[in-house]
């Protein structure tokens, strides 16, 4: 089948042919439809802990064509389905709660041996998948994992959504769809700080009440635009220095969500978050009841999400598109048609 490869830092994608799928006890292959470029990916790539060989590519939905030995009842090829990028043990305590990223032997979806969705088949476990429905898109099956990963950080927010004043900081996918969950549980202000200017106008669409100068004096425009500090600020850029400037921007009580993946060594100033009081939560991945909620919100016309694709690439054009979204642009959500 055909793949898009890693081999070195430095180096685009290679598109090669590999080895199909074979699928193994609970698991099925499919026929992947559309796969999304995440940031994680090009940090990956950035790196030299990334093995060489692999197959990245963990926001993809598809339909099963094989199915293996002992899968569940009421799975047939043919199922349309996305899935939680891991392959747990299927035993253990995580596992059965539908939280694979605590399983201690799980395997991770193209960060390493497995193939991911940068590929024309890959082989998911049936206990991390969804069932995605006829009025579910490809492209929205797709965006399902990234709306995932911020539905997961705000559901935990303390005392919840409704009424509070919100600051965004950064308005990539990530930073996007914290802005669309915000909007959903009841936030009155939804305030975003973005240095791209398209990125930062996209943020309007998804329920963005104001946006700020992020190289300006972000907590007075914030008092300007809403009447008071941010209660909320969630750190979706994920950079050396953003947790120490929403420490900064917070106000005494705050609470600060960082959503933002940063991969480098950071560093606060514990004695200003102490002298605030403020409480820090960090988040990473999400529970498959955070997959179904999304699919259900989808299923159900409660949010709009496709126009969050602002491009659809082949196989060809995809390592020219994987190294553009090094550099910040307008660019959302690219995805990988494999059949193009």
């Amino acid at each position: 089948m055909k793949a898009a490869v890693f081999l070195e830092v430095g180096k685009p994608l290679a598109i090669e042919t590999i080895a199909d799928p074979t699928p193994q006890r609970g698991e099925v292959i499919i026929r992947v439809k559309h796969c999304g470029i995440c940031g994680t990916d090009l940090h990956a790539t950035e790196q030299h802990g990334l093995p060489r060989g692999t197959v990245m590519g963990h926001e993809f939905a598809g339909e099963v064509v094989a199915i293996g030995p002992d899968v569940p009842q009421g799975w047939k090829e043919g199922d349309r389905l996305c899935t939680l990028p891991f392959i747990g043990c299927g035993q253990c305590l995580a596992c059965y709660k539908g939280t694979p990223w605590q399983c201690e032997t799980k395997q991770i979806i193209g960060l390493g041996a497995l193939t991911g969705g940068f590929a024309e088949y890959t082989r998911v476990h049936l206990n991390e998948a969804v069932k995605l429905p006829a009025s579910v898109s490809w492209k929205e099956g797709a965006l399902v994992e990234p709306l995932a990963v911020s539905l997961h950080g705000v559901r935990g927010i303390r005392n919840g959504l409704a009424g509070k004043n919100v600051l965004v900081i950064g308005a990539g996918p990530i930073g996007l769809t914290t802005v669309l969950w915000c909007k959903f549980f009841g936030a009155r202000h939804v305030i975003v700080s973005e240095l791209d200017q398209g990125r930062a106008q996209m943020s309007l669409r998804y329920g963005a009440t104001g946006l700020v100068d992020a190289a300006g004096d972000v907590g007075e425009q914030f008092r300007e635009l809403t009447g008071a500090p941010p209660e909320l600020i969630i750190e979706c850029v994920g950079v050396p220095g953003m947790i120490a400037k929403c420490v900064e921007l917070a106000p005494y009580g705050a609470e600060i969500l960082v959503v933002g993946f940063c991969s480098k060594p950071d560093t606060i100033m514990p004695a200003l978050a102490m002298a605030k009081e403020l409480t820090m939560r960090f988040v990473v991945a999400h529970d498959k009841s955070d997959f179904q909620f999304v699919v259900d919100m989808i299923a159900a016309n409660r949010i709009d999400v496709e126009h969050m694709v602002t491009d659809v690439v082949s196989f060809g054009e995809l390592p020219g598109a994987f190294e553009a979204l090094r550099t910040p642009t307008s660019q959302c959500k690219v995805l990988l048609d494999p059949a193009l």
